[in-house]
């Protein structure tokens, strides 16, 4: 067993959860990471121990709950109790609905939506006992505010947001001190935008301002430790929910208008590239994507989501002139 607090991340071995299982990793954790692709596990975990904790590496289906109760086992045998379980792991389609086949949507929600779920249960089952510990759900702000050609993904993270909240009031009840915090992001260089499967005519990219994931990771710390409820990281991921509460009629029609080709740069997509939805892709991808050179390095996010209440109302009156200028 190891004396150093540990944190399981779900879909850690590239983008967004790679750089959270650094972050914790730095901050003096022990990080187990639960993903598909064995090459990129391992490289994760080779980095993990580079900085000096324990870490450990588990090929893992989050869709599949028997999976990852069996991780969830493996990893308190190993490293010891578990203090932070991040539920990351994420799949998605771009295409538009009609195009999708119900295997697609199906899988798109099993990893997204129920692979939380699965990880929420394996990660209670064992906090319960102790009356200790935090779950954080790695959302987006497509939580509450949809875009068009990600129909399954969008409805897998609204599901997440219901569910944390449902399980919130039942702990709240019991009077557990166990913490759950649900994260919203704005739009992050991470490689699913490579590997995603797509039915669109060209390359696939974040509808900008695109962040570096190092500043989603430090948001997943900071909810870990924290008690709020909710963290909304970064401006676009505040605005978007905003919208969504005052005025969703507008929001719905702006993401008609700007959301496609927001998605899309103007290259040309390679119809021969092998996506991950029901394999992992192979190679090693890092927490980058290749974005680099429009990602941004900083946000305001810590000011932001601590003032979430005077943004409501500043939002709102902002909301009302920007989407003005946008129809």
């Amino acid at each position: 067993m190891t004396p150093h607090p540990v944190v399981v991340i779900t879909g850690g071995s590239a983008g967004i959860g790679r750089a959270a299982a650094r972050a914790f990793a730095r901050g003096g954790a022990a990080v187990a990471i639960l993903a598909r692709g064995t090459e990129r596990l391992a490289d994760a975990v080779a980095e993990i121990r580079s900085i000096g904790v324990p870490a450990l590496g588990l090929s893992v289906d989050a869709a599949d709950a028997n999976q990852v109760e069996q991780a969830a086992e493996r990893v308190e045998r190993e490293l010891g109790p578990i203090e932070v379980w991040v539920n990351n792991a994420m799949t998605t389609v771009f295409a538009p609905f009609h195009e999708m086949t119900v295997e697609e949507f199906r899988r798109v929600t099993e990893v997204t939506y129920l692979g939380a779920v699965h990880g929420t249960r394996a990660a209670l089952s064992r906090m319960r006992p102790r009356d200790r510990g935090s779950i954080v759900q790695v959302g987006s702000a497509l939580a509450y505010r949809s875009i068009p050609l990600q129909s399954a993904y969008c409805g897998a993270k609204a599901a997440i947001r219901a569910f944390t909240a449902a399980l919130r009031s039942e702990l709240i009840h019991d009077r557990s001190r166990i913490r759950v915090c649900m994260v919203q992001l704005s739009a992050f260089n991470t490689p699913q935008f490579d590997w995603a499967r797509s039915r669109m005519p060209r390359r696939l990219q974040p509808v900008p301002p695109i962040y570096q994931p190092e500043i989603a990771a430090a948001a997943i710390v900071r909810a870990a430790r924290g008690t709020r409820r909710e963290w909304w990281v970064g401006w676009p991921a505040a605005r978007a929910i905003l919208s969504a509460r005052v005025m969703p009629g507008i929001g719905d029609r702006l993401a008609a208008k700007l959301a496609y080709e927001g998605q899309m740069t103007k290259e040309a997509a390679d119809p021969s590239r092998i996506d991950n939805l029901f394999e992992a892709a192979p190679g090693r991808q890092p927490a980058h994507g290749r974005f680099d050179d429009r990602a941004r390095t900083r946000m305001l996010q810590p000011w932001l989501s601590a003032r979430r209440g005077w943004l409501a109302l500043a939002g709102a009156v902002l909301l009302v002139a920007a989407i003005a200028g946008a129809l």
